[in-house]
């Protein structure tokens, strides 16, 4: 409540959202009354491929490419969606690493909006300053509220990227590097059950404090750019979509048993596990496309990723060896309440291309 407090306010006080130019969809840095970043929003019809995405390069795509537009196993516009259901994993599960993120509605003159809503918001306003005693007590003003994802900004953080080119050349101390490992552990964990689809080195961040001798206060990693998970299968056509931090050094130690403590009593546990996909279930109906059939694919690549990482885990494996698992699905059978058998079922179809 008080995050939603502080946006709206400092909105209405004109310290509107400043769009980001980097990136390929349209998101915007939001801020408190005293200019500071307090936030990042996402607008549903700004996504990648939303209609109103400002961003040209995605509708060069579009027009110029249309067999390499979006990718098949992803439902389209959803991104918000997943930002948001990344969170309640994380949280559900202890990780700690995403930025606490939420599904909300924002108005600004900033975002891209159509011509017609611009016109309409005028003539609104127009309207109800000439007559305020009467019109201007039953039309409400400003351009319409867009629903997308919030996601809290965190200060300090660099890309990943940066950082890892840094530790190769500066070695960090044995502990720092020990409490780091345990930290990229915690994201393997997070995108192997998402199944994230876009996790480059350059949308996961560091932050790391070398005058600290803690490593618990030393460093921090963040998952941000969580928009291209919870897939309804796994990919099969193109692009196979890799973990790129599987070919980091880090993905070929062992899973610690830190980890394992942390995660593995989580995920057999099946009241738990239920009520973090109850809890997807019910963010993802919040949009208009919601497809329960197509909910229902996604909890099955959910539930076969976490089977295969629970024995990644039970067997001491390595990061790099758990991608390379076979790929697997469980579904239920029965309807509603009845569903209480599953089912395996392994990939048969894989994508022409492995490494992209």
């Amino acid at each position: 409540w008080y995050q939603r407090r502080v946006r709206e306010r400092a909105i209405e006080e004109d310290i509107l959202p400043e769009r980001i130019y980097q990136g390929s969809s349209g998101s915007y840095f939001v801020k408190d009354r005293k200019q500071h970043i307090i936030g990042v929003f996402k607008p549903k019809n700004e996504e990648p491929y939303g209609h109103l995405n400002p961003k040209w390069t995605k509708w060069m795509q579009k027009m110029c490419f249309p067999c390499c537009f979006g990718r098949s196993c992803l439902l389209p516009n959803q991104g918000y969606l997943s930002e948001a259901g990344a969170s309640i994993v994380d949280s559900k599960l202890g990780l700690n690493i995403v930025p606490n993120t939420k599904v909300v509605a924002l108005a600004s003159d900033t975002f891209n909006y159509t011509k017609f809503d611009r016109a309409k918001a005028k003539s609104v306003k127009f309207a109800t300053e000439r007559f305020p005693d009467t019109l201007g007590k039953k039309m409400k003003q400003g351009l319409p509220p867009k629903v997308g994802s919030f996601q809290v900004f965190v200060n300090g953080y660099k890309d990943a990227d940066a950082w890892i080119r840094r530790f190769q050349e500066e070695p960090l101390p044995p502990k720092m590097k020990e409490h780091f490992q345990r930290l990229f552990e915690r994201l393997v964990c997070l995108d192997y059950i998402i199944r994230n689809t876009d996790r480059g080195n350059d949308n996961w961040l560091i932050k790391y404090d070398k005058g600290e001798e803690d490593p618990a206060k030393a460093i921090h990693i963040a998952a941000i750019d969580n928009g291209l998970a919870f897939p309804f299968k796994h990919p099969d056509e193109w692009r196979a979509y890799p973990y790129y931090w599987a070919w980091l050094p880090n993905a070929s130690e062992p899973f610690s048993d830190e980890t394992r403590d942390l995660l593995l009593h989580k995920l057999k546990d099946l009241e738990l596990v239920q009520d973090m996909l109850d809890e997807l279930c019910r963010l993802f109906k919040c949009d208009k496309a919601f497809d329960r059939a197509l909910q229902l694919k996604q909890v099955s690549v959910i539930r076969g990723q976490i089977l295969n990482l629970c024995q990644a885990l039970e067997e001491k494996k390595t990061p790099l060896q758990l991608v390379q698992m076979p790929l697997l699905r469980i579904e239920s059978e029965g309807k509603g309440k009845e569903r209480s058998s599953f089912i395996q079922k392994f990939q048969d179809k894989y994508p022409l291309f492995s490494s992209c």
